[in-house]
């Protein structure tokens, strides 16, 4: 079997391996890890002698097969690729590959690392980065110098620190004297919503821009209170319409 060409004390370091390893010579699977197996739902002996290209999808096996000739010669670049188990689930995941020796025989060990999770974060990052452009440009004049900024949504720590970073530059931008923050939209009410709203409100008392809040339920308040957290530095209305009227109470006085 091609598997007994793989050195006995060898496979016990691959089996120790937390990433997926795959053996192969001539474009035949000489031995997998039980990391590998785990990945791609299979076993040793389903896999040994089948080609490695067959967990490529077909547009990239071309590339994948240059990848492996040059792979003989010197380690590849650690590239991502989408490669399919048994049962045909597609993951996401890091190669690298670099030559190895097997007795006589020249062989290349391919590392597999599975970045589902990565990639989730990373899509995540950018909903959020995407929803933050989207909100920063959702600050809507009203009258002269004044503005709204509807918050919707979960604010998590990510997302707060994007409002904290992209508001006061739109602020300043808009020549805004005063930012009514509306929290109507905003359901969930927890200490990473309290702090964004000090840190935003701090931040652009430094710019000379006064904050209002509006749209917090009695029930966010309460929250507040058993936290105990402090909103009364801050002018709080109902709605944007009564906001609105208390500025032009007090541009007049």
């Amino acid at each position: 079997m091609v598997e007994s060409i793989v050195d006995v004390d060898y496979k016990e370091v691959m089996e120790y391996s937390l990433d997926p390893l795959i053996i192969h010579t001539d474009y035949k699977i000489i031995y997998i890890n039980k990391a590998a197996e785990k990945l791609f739902q299979t076993t040793k002996e389903e896999v040994t002698g089948s080609s490695p290209l067959d967990i490529f999808q077909e547009t990239s096996k071309g590339a994948i097969q240059n990848r492996i000739l040059s792979a003989y010669e010197k380690p590849a670049d650690v590239i991502e690729e989408t490669v399919y188990r048994m049962d045909g689930t597609p993951v996401p995941v890091e190669l690298y590959c670099h030559p190895v020796k097997m007795g006589e025989r020249r062989a290349i060990q391919s590392y597999i690392r599975d970045i589902t999770e990565k990639k989730a974060i990373e899509e995540k990052h950018q909903a959020v980065v995407k929803e933050i452009n989207e909100l920063s440009a959702t600050i809507v004049p009203i009258m002269n110098e004044t503005a709204v900024l509807p918050l919707t949504g979960k604010i998590d720590q990510e997302k707060a620190g994007q409002i904290l970073a992209v508001i006061p530059e739109k602020v300043q931008k808009q020549k805004l004297n005063h930012l009514i923050i509306d929290f109507s939209g905003i359901y969930t009410f927890d200490r990473v919503v309290i702090d964004s709203l000090f840190k935003i409100n701090r931040v652009l008392s430094l710019l000379g821009v006064k904050t209002i809040v509006t749209g917090l339920r009695p029930g966010m308040a309460i929250e507040a209170a058993h936290m105990h957290m402090d909103l009364s530095e801050i002018p709080a209305m109902a709605d944007v319409k009564e906001a609105l009227s208390y500025l032009g109470v007090h541009s007049t006085q």
